[in-house]
């Protein structure tokens, strides 16, 4: 299984759409920043058979650490989230079951 880059993406979105390596990259920031800036500002982004990106909050809790079972407070966190759309799944999907067969 092949890791994809930043970089890789670049390279596929400049040539399908055919615009310069520069303007992709600009393009891709932007779709990036704007995802980033909504989920940080506690909204959800739904792309329709992608994906829903958002946010959850993780309250403060007590948790033992397992080597010397002594007790450590965890402070509460927003964590990013993201479900995947049916389309997303679908695709996945099959393409597992094709690599099994």
């Amino acid at each position: 299984m092949a890791t994809i880059t930043k970089s890789d993406l670049i390279d596929h979105i400049a040539a399908t759409v055919d615009i310069k390596r520069t303007e992709a990259a600009s393009a891709l920031d932007a779709c990036l920043d704007k995802i980033i800036s909504e989920a940080t500002a506690g909204n959800e982004i739904q792309i329709l058979g992608f994906g829903k990106f958002s946010t959850s909050h993780r309250a403060e809790r007590m948790a033992r650490k397992p080597m010397t079972d002594e007790m450590v407070l965890v402070k509460a966190a927003t964590l990013p989230k993201f479900k995947a759309g049916k389309q997303f799944k679908e695709a996945v999907n099959v393409q597992k079951e094709e690599v099994e067969a």
